[in-house]
């Protein structure tokens, strides 16, 4: 289990900056729409997540990945779009997590961005957020790539 490894990532966050910081370490994922989970009544959102190791990716060769989850407490509200939902095995990629503040915070609205143009957005009270990594990891040969 990622528990035993000294290297197995585990990030929290309460504000935009730390939000940041997980959003890099997110960057590439891959999510399994069927798993996305949210459960109203304990208002949190779940996004289980193959992701690509950067903080552990060396010049140009082939990285790692691992299994890692997101978990977004104190969610009020979901809304989503560009996300095909009546297919439970479609891939999307995870691009971003970004705040959008409200006003009068702690509140605001948690996007997670994803390739294509879909986006799930979360109406949340205060950001309370926890990354970590669940497995051990596995190489990969293809290592994310954006163009210019």
């Amino acid at each position: 289990m990622a528990g035993d490894r000294d290297d197995a990532l585990k990030l929290t966050a309460t504000d935009a900056d730390d939000l940041a910081v997980v959003s890099a370490a997110l960057q590439d994922s891959v999510v399994r729409v069927g798993d996305l989970d949210y459960t109203a009544v304990a208002r949190r959102f779940l996004v289980p997540a193959n992701r690509y190791r950067w903080e552990r990716a060396r010049g140009r060769r082939a990285g790692e990945r691992i299994r890692s989850g997101l978990q977004v407490a104190g969610v009020l509200k979901v809304s989503s779009r560009g996300i095909d939902r009546t297919n439970p095995d479609a891939f999307a990629v995870l691009l971003a997590v970004e705040l959008d503040a409200h006003d009068e915070p702690p509140g605001g609205v948690i996007r997670l961005t994803f390739a294509g143009g879909g986006e799930i957005a979360l109406d949340v009270e205060c950001v309370d957020v926890v990354l970590a990594d669940v497995s051990r990891p596995w190489p990969t040969r293809r290592r994310p790539e954006h163009g210019s």
